[in-house]
Parts: C-alpha cells; sequence; structure tokens
C-alpha cells in the first residue's frame, strides 16, 4: 500500500489533483459568463445557467456508469478515456454558435468529466493506506476548489477580452497539457481487484449503501449543501452585474477567489478530526454556510466577498469530511459507494437553481438566502443525527455504524 509521505503518495496526489483541478475548471468555466450568455443569447437568468446545470446533470448520471464500471475493469483507463473525450468536448464547444449547440455539447461534457470524480477517492482506497487516504482526500479536493476558480477566471478574463467561445478554447488547451502529465505521473493500480460487472450485483450494491442510515445521512448532506452553494454563486452574478455594482465578467471571475478559503479548510480536514468527531466538523462547516449566507445580507461588496469566503470554508470543509465517511464505511464496491455520493451531490447542485428561482422571483436575493437556510437546516438535522447514532466514532474518521 501507498504510504503517506513517500514519493508514490506525492506522484499520485499530484496526478489526481491536477486531474481534478481540470474537471472542475472544464465544469465551471461558465459561471462567470452567466450574464454575458444571458445578454448574447437574450436569456432569462434560469436559461443562462442551463449552461452549468445540464454538464452537472449529465455529469451526476454518469457516476452510476463510471463507478461499477470501474469495479470490473479497473480504475487508471477509464480516467485516462473520459478526461481525453472531455478534453475534445471542450475545444468543439470554442467553435458553437447557437445556445442549443452550445447545451448540447455540454451535456455531452459533463458525462465525460464524470470519470475522474467517479473513480478517484475509489483509487486512493485501493492504493493508499488508511491514513495516507485521509490526508489525500483532503488535498485531492483542495484540488476540486482550485480548479473551479482556475475555470472561473480564465472563463471572466478571456471571456471579457475576446468572447465567450474563446473561454473554452483556453481551458481546452489547458486540459490537454494535464491530461499528458496525468497520464504519466499516476502510477497503475497494484492492490485493484476486479469484480465481475453484473446489473443484479451493482443494484445490490448500490440498494445496500441506501438502506446504510449512516451512509444516507452523508448522502443528503452532500446533495443539500452543494445544490444551495453552487447555486448561490449562479444567482450573485446577476446581482452584482447589475445596479449598483455593474461587475464585468473578469471582476466576477475574481468573485471566485473566495473559493480558496475552502481549498484551505478541504487541506486541512484530516486534522480537524484530531480534535472532533466527523459529524462534528460536518455541523460546523454548516453553520458556517449558514453564517456566510446571511452576511452577503449586507448591501457591501465587501460583506459579499467575506460571506462567500466563510460559506467556501465550511462547504469544503462538510463535503471533505463527508466523502472520507463514505470511503470509510464502504468496504466493498467501493467505487460504487463513492459515486452515489456523487450523484446525490451532483444531483443536488443540477435542481439547485430550479429548486430556488421561486425565491429569488418572490425577493431577488434575500429570497435566495431564505430558501437557502431552509435547505442547510436539513443538512445540519442529518449531521447532528450522525452524532448522536455514532458517539462511539473515533477521532480518526474510523467507524463501525451502531
Amino acid at each position: 500500500m501507498i504510504e503517506a509521505n513517500t514519493r508514490a503518495f506525492r506522484l499520485a496526489t499530484l496526478a489526481l489533483c491536477l486531474g481534478s483541478a481540470m474537471i472542475f475548471a472544464n465544469l465551471h468555466v461558465v459561471q462567470s459568463l452567466l450574464p454575458t450568455l444571458a445578454l448574447q443569447f437574450h436569456l432569462t437568468e434560469l436559461q443562462a445557467s442551463w449552461s452549468l446545470t445540464i454538464t452537472i446533470l449529465t455529469l451526476g448520471l454518469s457516476l452510476l456508469v463510471y463507478g461499477p464500471l470501474s469495479d470490473a475493469i479497473g480504475r487508471k483507463p477509464i480516467m485516462v478515456v473520459t478526461m481525453a473525450g472531455a478534453v475534445l468536448v471542450t475545444l468543439a464547444l470554442s467553435q458553437v454558435e447557437s445556445y442549443a449547440s452550445l447545451l448540447l455539447l455540454r451535456g455531452l461534457q459533463g458525462f465525460f468529466l464524470g470519470g475522474l470524480p467517479a473513480i478517484a477517492i475509489a483509487y486512493m482506497g485501493d492504493e493508499f493506506s488508511r491514513k495516507a487516504v485521509v490526508l489525500a482526500v483532503g488535498v485531492y479536493i483542495s484540488a476540486n476548489s482550485l480548479g473551479g476558480v482556475t475555470g472561473r477566471l480564465l472563463g471572466g478574463f478571456v471571456g471579457e477580452h475576446f468572447g465567450w467561445a474563446a473561454a473554452f478554447g483556453a481551458v481546452g488547451v489547458l486540459s490537454a497539457l494535464v491530461l499528458v502529465a496525468f497520464v504519466w505521473l499516476l502510477p497503475k493500480s497494484q492492490h485493484f481487484q476486479p469484480k465481475p460487472l453484473h446489473p443484479l450485483h451493482i443494484a445490490q450494491d448500490m440498494g445496500g449503501h441506501l438502506r446504510n442510515p449512516v451512509l444516507l445521512a452523508a448522502f443528503l448532506m452532500a446533495g443539500g449543501n452543494f445544490m444551495i452553494f453552487l447555486n448561490q454563486y449562479s444567482y450573485i452574478t446577476f446581482v452584482l452585474a447589475a445596479a449598483p455594482y455593474h461587475l464585468s465578467p473578469h471582476a466576477l471571475g475574481l468573485l471566485f477567489l473566495t473559493y480558496l478559503s475552502g481549498t484551505l479548510a478541504a487541506a486541512f480536514s484530516g486534522r480537524v478530526t484530531q480534535c472532533f468527531s466527523a459529524p462534528v466538523g460536518m455541523a460546523l462547516g454548516i453553520l458556517c454556510l449558514m453564517g456566510g449566507s446571511l452576511l452577503t445580507l449586507i448591501p457591501s461588496l465587501s460583506a459579499i466577498v467575506w460571506g462567500f469566503m466563510v460559506s467556501s470554508f465550511g462547504f469544503f470543509l462538510t463535503h471533505s469530511l463527508a466523502s472520507s465517511w463514505v470511503s470509510h464505511h464502504a468496504l466493498k464496491a467501493r467505487a460504487s459507494a463513492s459515486s452515489l455520493y456523487l450523484v446525490f451531490y451532483y444531483m443536488g447542485a443540477s435542481v439547485g437553481g430550479f429548486l430556488l428561482a421561486p425565491f429569488w422571483a418572490w425577493q431577488g436575493w434575500l429570497g435566495i438566502i431564505l430558501g437557502s437556510l431552509l435547505v442547510y437546516s436539513l443538512t445540519l438535522a442529518c449531521s447532528l443525527w450522525l452524532y448522536a447514532k455514532n458517539n462511539t466514532f473515533d477521532k480518526r474518521v474510523s467507524v463501525s455504524p451502531s
């Protein structure tokens, strides 16, 4: 097994982090461009957000395929092939001229982008020691946030100066370089044991994960938190593009630097469990999400930025702990369990725009925050239930469900 702080650990973690950053740069490149797309194609706020929603939706659905498939045929080959497909589609997106074509290709792009997120943590679970997994997952998820920041910054900067289509071209070229590095750096699986691909067994595995209440609570937290966190960023771009802020696409891209507080939270999530149990850490993260949301109600750009920084810290802390929680509880079909976690995660995000739309129509940004607090209250209840259910959970995220 790969132990923490060894050369193999550093190379494998670097490869997975680069791959993760590439995936999320491609996923989120449009988010700082939503007002631009709305103006270019004469769209409503909700219609413009479809360019992100459809990619998240197909990414989430693809996880149902890649997780079980990788349990049968291996981890690295699927990650490489799907990353290559994502690169090609991203480059094709730089050539489209209609919004319908953009949505079609963004849907296809999402299907390819699901390969690495579905498998990466399962790869760690196969190849890394338990201690190494805890450390690597936090760093890996911090790379998610860095990738999201990179994509949004590139989208905003290139989109403002060269047009939205050029933003896809820039991300596509960068992604191709990352793919080459990924193939070279990531070691081949040494401890993977294939499992025959039987649909009945897959359904049984999924059913077993869903019947495990400790896993199910983590799944629900993942979906609820990401549902709100991601879509708050989408709606705030329309707030900040309008009076009295009038921010440009480049300036909107800079807002996503607030993700860097989440990078810090994810990187140190493993250390949090040395002081608190994982459910307590998750609850603290959700309280940060609630507090950060309330801060954004202050009509000041600096307050909004601080609010999103607090929310980002809380979101990635909770996400890192919940991801590790699922990895440690799935004693078989680990990739299927990780995939199911991410299905909830991305399905939540894909419906969040629609769920928050009535709140937006009702009270604008105030309505968004009221809807957000409602959902966060439910995810906080899940974390508190986990604490009550598993009060013997040890401080290193090694638990036996009661």
